[in-house]
């Protein structure tokens, strides 16, 4: 990849392609880094950290540090996503918005990105208004003698302004700059958590090699402090090495179906004849199937944070709390086995099976060993529920992975968990790939003039 680097640096507009990509990321930095008004951020940061296992830690981690201080752009890309997701299944599902798609074109496309944008908004907005009522019921709010419903429109205004932005920030990084832009943005947002994981780390080791009297301690600074061997670090380190190479190993992982093309005479000449094949690919579902199960597994203690409940209250929702504790052993469990169910429907979501082997008969195409039709469709899909198994069970393994080491090792919470490092790893090779095809283009083309 820093090969490809160097090679596109060469050429001007690749170089400018760059340039125009590192700027709009900066751009989006910094609105991460400037806090809303109306809002005590030293009290959020604290409030979010302590509810790692709720949906905030999950937000948290796609958007960076900008969620825990309340920046403009604290929602980042994530009204996006949801957006995305939504209208995909809406178009499995409403009949319009599948004939749009399929029959629409190019037209088409652009409808449904257009609704995609509104939508996102939309969620913006309901995000926007969820941030600030959670903020206001526990007291965050810094009025300064301001009204309480001018101050309640300008942040979710100001959260879902900031989401727009992010979401044309990065369209223009599609259009102009390298690679997909949501996908850019969400990898500088998780990065930014790198150098508070760093810290996290160091302050762990430097209290195991420096221990101090914590009888006196507060509640907060008892959750903030903990002890962190020279074995642990090391363990940490040499586990994501381990799990980045999986996961590049993994991605790029295909089952490729040989596919024969009949011969056919059409006029004078011969057409067909050739050998080819359908690529599927192991990890299909990419990250999605662990933010759904994040999300579920994530709702018990979220429903209780809301409540006001912690995990050391008395009573049944105290016990509870326990129970689906986010490192604990029950939450892993359904954690795991929402994963597998969650990659099996996105995968029959993504990849239909009939559809396929209907293709291939209408073309002149057929599996060899198979008759075309119901037969090839039946052996595609045999081959889709092999491939899915092993892809849910990486997924499982990525995910669960930072929860068995943080209770090995001590850290109830890494900064960096088995998303990041699939998203991360899987922007930086897509990254590399539409640069690598972009230096071939520009080879041909000068190889033709």
């Amino acid at each position: 990849m820093i090969q490809t680097l160097k090679n596109a640096w060469k050429v001007p507009e690749l170089k400018n392609k760059i340039l125009f990509t590192v700027f709009a990321l900066l751009i989006f930095r910094l609105g991460s880094a400037v806090p809303v008004p109306f809002i005590q951020t030293d009290a959020l940061a604290d409030y979010i950290s302590s509810m790692s296992g709720t949906i905030f830690g999950l937000l948290g981690t796609m958007n960076g540090t900008a969620f825990s201080i309340a920046a403009v752009f604290a929602l980042g890309v994530q009204p996006y996503i949801n957006s995305s997701i939504i209208i995909q299944l809406l178009t499995v599902a409403v009949p319009a918005l599948e004939r749009l798609a399929k029959d629409g074109g190019e037209e088409g496309k652009k409808k449904i990105a257009a609704i995609t944008r509104y939508v996102t908004v939309a969620i913006a907005i309901l995000q926007g208004f969820g941030y600030y009522t959670i903020i206001r019921t526990n007291n965050l709010l810094d009025l300064g003698g301001m009204n309480g419903i001018w101050a309640a429109i300008v942040i979710v205004a100001t959260f879902a302004a900031g989401s727009a932005f992010v979401m044309w920030l990065g369209e223009q990084i599609t259009d102009k700059g390298i690679g997909n832009g949501i996908s850019m943005i969400l990898f500088a947002g998780i990065l930014s958590r790198m150098p508070q994981m760093i810290r996290t780390m160091a302050t762990g080791v430097s209290h195991w090699a420096h221990p101090v009297d914590t009888t006196d301690f507060t509640a907060q600074q008892l959750a903030n402090y903990f002890v962190m061997p020279p074995w642990g670090l090391a363990l940490i380190i040499i586990g994501m090495l381990a799990l980045i190479l999986f996961v590049v190993w993994i991605q790029n992982a295909e089952r490729r179906i040989p596919v024969q093309y009949a011969k056919r005479v059409v006029g004078r000449k011969m057409y067909g004849g050739q050998s080819s094949h359908i690529p599927m690919k192991v990890n299909m579902s990419g990250v999605l199937p662990i933010i759904f199960a994040q999300s579920i597994a994530s709702l018990p203690a979220t429903i209780c944070a809301f409540a006001g409940v912690q995990a050391g209250d008395e009573g049944f929702w105290g016990g509870f709390l326990k129970v689906f504790d986010a490192n604990g052993i029950v939450y892993t469990v359904v954690y795991f086995l929402l994963i597998l169910a969650f990659s099996y429907f996105y995968s029959t979501m993504q990849f239909d099976p009939v559809e396929v082997a209907n293709n291939l008969k209408k073309n002149g195409g057929f599996v060899p060993g198979f008759r075309p039709g119901k037969p090839t469709a039946d052996f595609i899909r045999k081959v889709l529920n092999k491939i899915t198994f092993f892809g849910a069970i990486f997924l499982s393994v990525i995910a669960i992975a930072p929860i068995v080491t943080g209770n090995i090792i001590g850290v109830q919470s890494l900064a960096i968990g088995g998303t990041s490092i699939i998203i991360v790893v899987g922007v930086a090779l897509e990254t590399s790939k539409a640069l690598e095809a972009q230096l071939m283009m520009r080879h041909y083309k000068g190889f033709l003039e």
